[in-house]
């Protein structure tokens, strides 16, 4: 298959996917920035957006009956602000049975690597055994016909409701951190958190308030993956490992990175199908990701959070 003359057919999904590593990615740079910590268990953040969302819609949609018009509209956001809603609370739970205790011992950082893992394996076990081990497709909120097309490339309901709400999300994450007082402070917090302490700043409560922030995040985006293909225990490994080469492609620790990092990642994925093995395309994500460390082992901006403004 030639690339040049189907490129449009795999951009376009590329970007939707895109999008979903963008939001994953700004969990981890998130907590990088503010704590210089690598939190593998934001992928279970994911996975319990996925299925608070799923359990939602189910508890909304009559099955085999696709909802329209305000009902379907309604079912989204429902469903999406459960998601978010969920993962914002386990990302809160995380850091303070599993992160915090260890910072008032001051641990040494591989205490808080390992400690991720585990929670990390805890976490989708126990998924694993409450909602069982099959996958589970979000029951069909909307028809997803076409929208429009561009250059021949069909672009679906679906699609649109994934990039619109990712890149809403995403600018409203990007004014917060930027223009708002809480922003001032997970900034001042990730620049120097001794001095931002001086200065009247309350550590703990923004360190809680950045892990909530990316929990909304890689909550609605496993909300959004499960609508996109399907929900699963083990959902947030393989695009969680992703999310995290997408914040470290970026700039680890830069939020705009974060985007820029997961956009590209998720487009050379799309684009990389036209020509290779479908079995090799997970591959693709690590082989850019090493590449561009090698001219640039920041990542694409590669600034802190603390100096990102």
């Amino acid at each position: 298959m030639c690339l040049s003359q189907h490129f449009w057919q795999f951009l376009v999904p590329g970007i939707t996917l895109g999008c979903l590593y963008a939001l994953i990615a700004i969990g981890y740079t998130l907590v990088y920035g503010v704590l210089q910590l690598i939190n593998f268990a934001h992928s279970e953040v994911f996975m319990t957006g996925g299925f608070a969302g799923l359990f939602m819609v189910q508890a909304l949609t009559n099955s085999g009956v696709v909802p329209h018009g305000a009902q379907s509209w309604l079912d989204m956001f429902l469903g999406l602000s459960c998601g978010a809603v969920f993962g914002g609370i386990v990302a809160f739970l995380l850091e303070r049975v599993a992160y915090r205790p260890l910072r008032r011992r001051n641990a040494p950082r591989l205490i808080y690597l390992i400690t991720a893992i585990g929670a990390s394996l805890f976490l989708y076990n126990l998924a694993g055994k409450l909602f069982g081990r099959d996958k589970v497709n979000i029951p069909a909120m909307y028809t997803n016909g076409v929208v429009f097309t561009v250059f021949g490339a069909q672009v679906r309901v679906q699609q649109v409701i994934i990039i619109c709400a990712a890149v809403g999300m995403m600018l409203l994450l990007d004014v917060v951190v930027n223009r708002t007082k809480l922003g001032s402070g997970i900034r001042a917090v990730a620049q120097d958190s001794r001095t931002a302490s001086l200065m009247g700043v309350n550590i703990n409560r923004v360190i809680s308030q950045t892990f909530v922030i990316g929990g909304l995040l890689g909550g609605a985006a496993g909300f959004l993956f499960g609508a996109y293909l399907n929900v699963h225990y083990q959902m947030g490994f393989l695009p969680g490992i992703k999310g995290f080469a997408a914040a470290v492609l970026g700039g680890i620790g830069n939020i705009r990175g974060a985007m820029i990092g997961g956009l590209l990642l998720g487009i050379v994925e799309s684009l990389s199908q036209s020509c290779m093995s479908s079995q090799w395309i997970d591959v693709v994500a690590f082989v850019v990701l090493i590449l561009v460390l090698m001219f640039r082992p920041t990542g694409i901006l590669g600034q802190r959070l603390g100096r990102a403004a």
